[in-house]
């Protein structure tokens, strides 16, 4: 993964930006009289702001997974490296048995009640994740038994086989908390009872959180003392307090807003998001493939990224993008594409959702392309809640979306399966093409890392080849960092943010 430094363009938006956002100034201050010095030694508290408050109460088992792993509270058996692989975390190594049984080996690690990370426990904490309802979305038709296996040993069973077990458990839906976390409540409380290096000590409804150094952490005691999180939906004003001095850290800063914060405090990473627009296949004008590729010969994705993302993303290449580092030496060329057909006025209705503020800007771009094109289009932009049942039951024509590639598991296949397949649970094209279901099947079933990302390209190409999707862009995370703040950790699965060596 890349990371590099920003050179900012002036924006005519700036002066406006800055004149509407408040000044956030004591908002950030550290809770209880803690330290929070700008000296730059070792111990300073954190003051970190983040896009999205907790829905769940921190509970793993929904969108709240990520804020655990984010803030350095939570972890899984594995990790995964830049590259998409399955690296060590609470668990030290692993070995494939026989098809459907995998056995891991555990570190020394202690939870944050004080109580040791012991095999049980990690079984029953995974036996916990099976019986959540809804089930995380980690495990999505994967039913699996954990037992313990001697004082350091792990041994889990799936009903079918599982190539990418090691990958799925390293989802943060999937963390270890502590036997103490799983009381009568439907879902667990991480509060002081995960294995991270800093420990949530105090919540404060939506809008904070505290989080104290747990200095018994297995990977080293952390350099921050701890972190004051404040949860701000607000692009503009997550912005404004990084360039006031507000806060050390603050993500997901919107691309307009860039031009406001000193180019020594923004930081760049690629992330494995692709923005795309779906076809509808199923129903309307698009079911005819010559229109589907007409409407995919009018997109000029470069476009796209300058005029919108005002360079903060990649024009769209596929469904993965470049931060899927393997996927641009592997690619398959589509074949079979239909020719374009004229589209002589045709009417369609094209729909995104406003929750990601980019999205209706690129729809108006797509819109004006398409018209160009021929089309007509009208357009629709909702809040996603009210969108979603609509453009799953193909009510509109297209529709503009950003989505994670590689998912929960980090595995390739899945966007694929679920996004792209006749039974696929968030197939907003409505494709059931038997070529690419059969491609997909394929592809889930190969074992080994490189082998797997063959056919998974191998299947995109099959996808692709029906013009069912126009890759538009693949995103970047723009975030800003104080300047003596080191130690930021950048990934493109946005699974974190700060760790151990996170220090001002």
């Amino acid at each position: 993964m890349q990371v590099r430094y920003l050179s900012i363009k002036p924006r005519s938006r700036i002066l406006a930006a800055l004149a509407l956002v408040p000044c956030l100034a004591g908002c950030f201050a550290s809770p209880g009289g803690a330290s929070s010095s700008d000296d730059g030694r070792p111990g300073s508290r954190l003051r970190v702001a983040l896009a999205f408050p907790p829905a769940e109460n921190f509970s793993p088992y929904g969108a709240d997974a990520t804020l655990l792993s984010r803030l350095g509270v939570a972890e899984g058996l594995t990790a995964l490296d830049a590259n998409g692989a399955a690296t060590p975390a609470l668990a030290s190594s692993w070995r494939r048995e026989n098809d459907r049984t995998w056995r891991f080996t555990l570190r020394d690690a202690t939870f944050q009640d004080g109580t040791d990370v012991t095999p049980s426990a990690v079984a029953a904490a995974l036996t916990h994740a099976t019986r959540a309802k809804p089930a995380p979305a980690a495990l999505a038709g994967v039913t699996l038994r954990a037992r313990a296996d001697g004082d350091r040993g792990l041994r889990i069973t799936t009903a079918a086989p599982d190539p990418v077990l090691p990958m799925r458990l390293s989802s943060p839906s999937l963390a270890i908390l502590s036997p103490k976390a799983y009381g009568k409540a439907d879902r667990p409380d991480p509060v002081g009872t995960a294995t991270g290096p800093f420990e949530i000590t105090k919540v404060n409804g939506g809008g904070s959180a505290t989080l104290d150094r747990y200095d018994d952490y297995w990977g080293g005691r952390a350099q921050a003392a701890g972190i004051d999180a404040r949860f701000v939906k607000d692009g503009t004003a997550r912005a404004n307090a990084v360039r006031t001095g507000d806060v050390d850290i603050a993500e997901a800063v919107p691309v307009a807003q860039a031009a406001t914060i000193d180019e020594d405090t923004l930081r760049e990473a690629g992330t494995t998001r692709t923005t795309s627009l779906q076809l509808n296949t199923r129903s309307g004008p698009f079911t005819d493939p010559e229109l589907r590729a007409a409407a995919r010969t009018a997109i000029d994705s470069s476009a796209l990224v300058k005029g919108v993302f005002e360079g903060y993303a990649d024009p769209g290449a596929g469904i993965y993008g470049p931060a899927v580092t393997w996927a641009e030496n592997k690619r398959v060329k589509p074949a079979g594409r239909a020719k374009p057909a004229r589209p002589d006025g045709t009417r369609i209705t094209l729909a995104t959702y406003d929750n990601r503020p980019e999205l209706p800007e690129v729809a108006q771009v797509v819109q004006q392309q398409l018209q160009k094109a021929g089309f007509t289009v009208k357009l629709e932009v909702r809040e996603y809640s009210r969108l979603e049942s609509d453009a799953l039951a193909g009510k509109f024509d297209a529709f503009i979306g950003a989505r994670n590639s590689l998912l929960d598991t980090g595995d390739p296949v899945g966007i694929l399966a679920s996004d792209y397949t006749c039974d696929g649970g968030y197939n907003l094209a409505l494709l059931c093409d038997k070529k690419v279901d059969r491609a997909v099947a394929e592809a889930d079933r190969t074992d080994g890392t490189g082998e797997r990302q063959d056919a998974a390209m191998a299947a995109e190409a099959a996808v692709l080849g029906t013009d069912a999707v126009v890759p538009l862009a693949h995103q970047r995370i723009i975030v800003g960092v104080a300047t003596k703040v080191r130690g930021v950790l950048l990934d493109p699965y946005e699974r974190t943010l700060v760790g151990a060596g996170t220090r001002r």
